[in-house]
């Protein structure tokens, strides 16, 4: 730890606030640029980017490279994370710092340092408002670290970059795995294009059509009116609580958290699957209603229709439900909620607020079924495996992610040391 030393942003690192969003003035071409709701800790979410003018000259000053941190001005001050070049001539807006270290230093280990500052509360000094807070650029260069010699920096880096990567890999593959699952869903329970079994085909008096998918083949619809669309003959239409156990979450009386790990693993809503609480981060000793490990917990509010599934028997608050199948087609069950999101997007955008959807309307939502159980067991067989290696890899986050938190705060005061043959 004697080798560490102390140094400020603005003395080892250049930086540069993005550009004010002026549809007036702004000239040039047209380019896509990071705002705050883009901006997650140790990632981005580039499904929605918009785009701004940006004349040729302005490339330099407000252009992103590969290796740069980017910062949150506002929002979250100080949420931050590295670009790794995943959309080309990315730019930032005016809500975002963009720093670049010198030489001497790893902006991996300023992005972990950043992690833990902004985690333990350390950055708030920083912050100026009132009421809305933000990090100025002139604050970012305040911001002061202890700093091991580059070598050193970087091993640190090296191990929990390590474990994010892992992470970002599992979570690669379950979006592999989950767009398998939809696949044969659509194929099977929306297209209609289930393969025939042999007893179908014989009722329809052609049994040559045995494995043939169902409505390609000319079988029989029938227009639905609550649907007001064809679904195959002999289906039916339920509610989803009559294929499924719906529990609504419910927080529990009084000031019954604790930070110790004591009671049950309590989860409250949607923020703590992952994107902004990756690993659980309140107990409860006073649990009222409970989810069973594998139950699949659906977000009711704020937004409605993320999902997940319960790692194990917990406590869920009433930002959460826990659904389970009553006939042991969890796989079906799940994919049923995941083509259901149109509805949730719906409610998301109904609410004067926030979007949230009742327990009454969620167990009346409408499901269209096979009239018997055999195409729900082919379905599972096939992708029941599936959905198992999606938890697994889910778990696996859950403790990576718990190893990465609790060696953050040892390795950046250097009570724990990289030895130097690890990397």
């Amino acid at each position: 730890m004697s080798e560490w030393k102390s140094a400020k942003l603005g003395d080892i690192a250049e930086m540069c606030l993005g550009k004010m969003l002026d549809k007036e003035k702004n000239k040039g071409e047209l380019q896509p640029y990071l705002a705050n709701v883009n901006l997650r800790w140790g990632g981005f979410d580039l499904s929605n980017l918009s785009t701004m003018r940006f004349e040729e000259s302005e490339s330099e000053r407000y252009g992103l490279e590969s290796g740069d941190l980017v910062v949150c001005e506002g929002g979250e001050p100080g949420r931050c994370a590295i670009w790794r070049g995943e959309v080309p001539q990315m730019k930032i807006q005016k809500a975002i710092h963009r720093v670049r270290t010198n030489k001497n230093y790893s902006n991996e280990f300023v992005y972990y340092r950043f992690l833990l500052a902004g985690r333990s509360g350390e950055l708030s000094k920083h912050f100026i408002g009132s009421t809305i807070k933000h990090l100025t650029g002139y604050s970012l260069k305040q911001v002061e670290f202890n700093y091991p010699p580059l070598a050193e920096q970087s091993r640190i880096a090296a191990v929990l970059s390590a474990l994010d990567a892992k992470i970002e890999l599992n979570n690669r593959i379950n979006a592999e795995l989950e767009g398998m699952a939809k696949l044969l869903y659509d194929y099977w329970f929306v297209q209609h294009d289930f393969p025939i079994s042999a007893a179908q085909a014989a009722a329809l008096g052609k049994p040559h059509l045995t494995g043939k998918p169902y409505r390609s083949s000319g079988c029989p619809m029938v227009f639905d009116p609550q649907l007001k669309r064809e679904i195959p003959v002999g289906w039916e239409v339920k509610e989803l609580a009559d294929i499924a156990n719906v529990t609504m979450g419910q927080s529990p009386p009084g000031n019954t958290y604790n930070e110790e790990g004591k009671g049950y693993l309590f989860f409250q809503g949607s923020t703590d699957f992952g994107w902004r609480f990756p690993t659980p981060r309140q107990f409860t000793t006073a649990p009222t209603r409970h989810a069973h490990k594998g139950s699949i917990l659906l977000s009711v509010r704020a937004p409605v229709g993320t999902l997940n599934i319960a790692p194990e028997d917990c406590a869920i608050g009433r930002g959460l439900a826990a659904l389970s199948s009553k006939t042991s087609h969890e796989s079906f069950l799940l994919q049923v909620l995941q083509n259901l999101q149109s509805v949730f997007a719906r409610r998301n955008g109904d609410g004067t607020t926030f979007g949230s959807i009742n327990r009454d309307d969620l167990r009346t939502l409408k499901v269209t079924m096979p009239p018997d159980d055999e195409l729900l067991k082919a379905y599972e067989s096939a992708i029941g495996s599936t959905h198992q290696m999606i938890f697994n890899n889910h778990q696996q986050n859950q403790e990576l992610a718990q190893l990465r938190d609790w060696l953050l705060p040892m390795l950046m005061n250097g009570q724990v040391r990289v030895d130097t043959t690890t990397t």
